[in-house]
């Protein structure tokens, strides 16, 4: 007799053994092969091991010890607006302890929506595409990388940031991964307290325009993010995504044309790794909003 060394197997023998068994007691065999039937499987299941699998990632632990940078600058009346827009403004409304004897305080600001450390919406550059309040949630959101060109950008002001440079970045980090958030760092962001150095001019009013000077995506590389990469945003330390020199705005146009969005006067990005972080941005929600302030944080958990 060949002896079955495992629980499965000797399910199996059984099982074989009764179905061969001689039917002449029709009735009492069926129901005894259905009995013993039913024990093995119940047996054989019981006796399979339990299949492991890795634990989970303990998501709040992963928040909690990693550290946090605030991309954002704050909003006073140095706030960086282009030349043509209203400066913000923020006044009081009351401040101080009430004739009742309790402190209360309320201010009231004024600002246009691209100035600061602010989010375009696609409507931004192209018809009929989301307005803030509908830029969906998962695209606020995504693994962050920074694609560092301050060696480049600062010794030219007029500098146009590349698919060579994206290249550059993937040939050390592989591809640009689905859903990411592009940080570009030109450098400039040392430059945020002096008007002058960071737009290339004081002056204000359409006069200025001419005279803008900083770096900014060119149209084949916003072409090459919108075309061959499934990112959902790009911001970097500047002004503008358009270089200042632009006049017809095409990395603009091109990039909200394809529902990305863009961040703009981000700081901070000299803290931040190339890979290894998470990105968090989260507009103001104006309805019908073509930009907004935005609050952008970095996790870095790496």
């Amino acid at each position: 007799m060949i002896m079955a060394e495992t629980e499965p197997e000797q399910a199996f023998i059984r099982i074989k053994y009764f179905l061969s068994e001689p039917n002449c007691n029709y009735n009492f065999t069926i129901m005894k092969k259905l009995s013993y039937l039913i024990a093995i499987i119940i047996l054989a299941s019981c006796t399979q091991k339990t299949i492991e699998t890795p634990e989970s990632p303990d998501f709040l632990e992963i928040f909690h010890k990693a550290q946090w940078i605030d991309l954002s600058y704050e909003f006073d009346e140095n706030t960086v607006y282009w030349p043509t827009n209203a400066p913000f403004k923020h006044d009081t409304v009351f401040y101080g302890f009430t004739d009742k004897g309790y402190f209360y305080s309320s201010f009231k600001y004024t600002a246009e929506e691209h100035g600061g450390t602010h989010f375009d919406a696609p409507i931004h550059f192209s018809a009929n595409k989301n307005t803030i309040e509908k830029v969906p949630l998962s695209q606020l959101k995504g693994p962050g990388v920074v694609i560092n060109v301050s060696e480049e950008a600062l010794k030219d002001p007029d500098y146009l940031i590349s698919v060579k440079d994206f290249e550059a970045w993937e040939a050390r980090h592989g591809q640009i991964p689905d859903g990411a958030i592009v940080l570009v760092y030109t450098g400039y962001e040392q430059y945020y307290q002096d008007r002058e150095k960071y737009l290339g001019t004081n002056l204000t009013g359409p006069e200025a325009i001419p005279e803008l000077h900083f770096p900014g995506l060119s149209a084949e590389a916003a072409n090459w993010l919108s075309e061959k990469r499934n990112i959902h945003a790009i911001g970097l330390d500047t002004q503008s995504i358009d270089y200042g020199q632009s006049k017809d705005f095409m990395a603009h146009r091109i990039l909200c044309n394809n529902d990305l969005t863009v961040y703009e006067n981000l700081t901070n990005l000299k803290k931040l790794p190339e890979t290894g972080f998470y990105i968090i941005a989260l507009p103001m929600k104006i309805k019908g909003g073509s930009g907004a302030p935005l609050r952008i944080v970095a996790i870095i958990y790496k």
